[in-house]
C-alpha cells in the first residue's frame, strides 16, 4: 500500500479534539497551559500537513522526557541579548514548539518597524516539524526562514568520512506568491533520524541505500545506525559536499548565533535554532514580491512533467491540501499512534479522542 492509500485508509479525528487531547496530555505531565497548547497545536499540524513522523509520534517521547527531566515544564528563555531586530535566547530546554510561536510573535510584532526580525535560540528542547510554522508567517505576507540543529547527538558523517559528527539540520522557508504559500521544509542529510527510527522499529528498509555502515558502505538498513553507521549527507555517497555545507551552514547559524551548541557537550533532545521573518513591504513591497514569486511558481508548473509521473508541484502544495482535507474531513493519523499514547492518557487521566 503507497502512502497515500495508507493515509486515506487511515482513521480520521476531529482536528481540534486532537488539539484538546494533546494539549490534556501534556498540561497533565506538567507542562503549564500555554506551553502545553503549544506543544499540541505544532504537533497536530505536523500530522495535518502529512509530517506523521513529526507529529502526535513524538508526543510518547516529549512526555518521556518531561518525566525524565529533559525538558523544563515553566517559566521563560534567558534573553541574552536584544538589539530590537536581533534577539538571543538560551531557551532553558523548554518546549521547543512553544519557544518558536513566542520568537515569531515577538518577530510579528516587530519587522514592520525593523524589515528583518532574527532570533537566535539554543539550549531548547526538541521543536517539532518545521513546515509547521512556516504558513503562520506567510498568511500575514511574510517570509519566514528556519535553521534547526540537534547538538545532543551526530547522526550525519562529513563528507568523505566515517565517523558521524553532525545532525541532520532542517533547513525551512515558507514565502507568500499571490496564490498558496510555498513552504520548503528538508533536511541537510537524505532522511531523518525519527523515519530511520520508524523503519527499524517496524523492521522496514529504505527503498535506497540512504546511509551508511560503519565501514562506509552505502545501506538500506535502518539498523546500521546502531552498529557505528551513519545517516548520509543530501547528495550521497555522490554528491554529499551539497549537504555536508548545507548542515555546517544550518549548525554555525543555530549554534553559533545563539551561543549554545556541541562546544557544551549537551546531551538529549536539545535544539539550536536561527529563525528569520521578512517583510517584503520593507523592501520593493508585498505586491512586487508576490509578482515575482507568483511567475516563478507558474513557470514551476507548467513545466512538462517526466514521462510517468503527475504535475510538478510546488514545495509544500501537498501539504496544504492535505491540511485543508483534515480541517473538513478529519486528520488521518498512522495506525499506531493513539495506541503508543494510550498507556500515559490513563496514566495521566486523559480521556482518548
Amino acid at each position: 500500500m503507497s502512502a497515500v492509500e495508507s493515509r486515506a485508509a487511515a482513521a480520521r479525528y476531529d482536528a481540534g479534539a486532537l488539539r484538546h487531547f494533546a494539549a490534556e496530555l501534556f498540561a497533565g505531565a506538567g507542562l503549564d497551559g500555554p506551553k502545553a497548547e503549544a506543544v499540541a497545536d505544532i504537533l497536530v499540524e505536523a500530522d495535518m500537513l502529512g509530517h506523521d513522523t513529526h507529529g502526535l509520534e513524538l508526543a510518547v517521547r516529549y512526555l518521556g522526557d518531561i518525566e525524565a527531566g529533559g525538558m523544563t515544564t515553566s517559566g521563560d528563555p534567558e534573553v541574552l541579548s536584544d538589539r530590537g531586530a536581533c534577539l538571543a535566547w538560551n531557551g532553558r530546554r523548554l518546549p521547543g514548539p512553544w519557544l518558536m510561536t513566542r520568537a515569531m510573535e515577538i518577530a510579528f510584532e516587530r519587522v514592520e518597524q525593523y524589515g528583518t526580525v532574527s532570533v537566535a535560540i539554543g539550549n531548547g528542547h526538541h521543536i517539532g516539524c518545521l513546515a509547521a510554522y512556516l504558513r503562520r508567517a506567510a498568511e500575514r505576507g511574510l517570509v519566514l526562514s528556519i535553521h534547526s540543529s540537534a547538538p545532543g547527538i551526530a547522526t550525519v558523517a562529513p563528507f568523505g568520512g566515517l565517523r558521524a559528527a553532525l545532525s541532520p539540520a532542517p533547513f525551512s522557508i515558507g514565502f507568500p506568491t499571490g496564490s498558496d504559500p510555498v513552504m520548503i521544509d528538508v533536511s541537510a542529510s537524505i532522511t531523518t533520524n525519527n523515519m530511520a527510527m520508524r523503519l527499524s522499529r517496524e523492521g522496514r528498509r529504505y527503498e535506497r541505500p540512504w546511509l551508511m555502515s560503519a565501514e562506509g558502505e552505502a545501506s538500506d538498513d535502518p539498523a546500521v545506525l546502531q552498529r557505528g553507521g551513519t545517516v548520509l549527507p543530501a547528495g550521497g555517497q555522490d554528491h554529499g559536499q551539497k549537504g555536508y555545507g548545507w548542515a555546517l551552514t544550518a549548525e554555525a547559524l543555530s549554534q553559533g548565533l545563539s551561543g549554545q551548541g556541541r562546544a557544551d557537550g549537551p546531551k538529549g533532545m536539545v535544539n539550536a535554532v536561527f529563525l528569520q521573518v521578512i517583510d517584503p513591504a520593507a523592501f520593493a513591497g508585498l505586491d512586487a514580491f508576490t509578482r515575482q514569486t507568483g511567475a516563478i511558481a507558474d513557470g514551476c508548473r507548467a513545466s512538462p512533467p517526466r514521462p510517468g509521473l503527475g504535475p510538478v508541484r510546488l514545495p509544500g502544495e501537498a501539504g496544504l491540501r492535505r491540511y485543508r482535507d483534515a480541517e473538513g474531513n478529519g486528520v488521518a493519523l498512522r495506525e499506531g499512534i493513539l495506541d503508543a499514547l494510550r498507556p500515559w492518557a490513563g496514566k495521566l487521566g486523559v480521556a482518548m479522542p
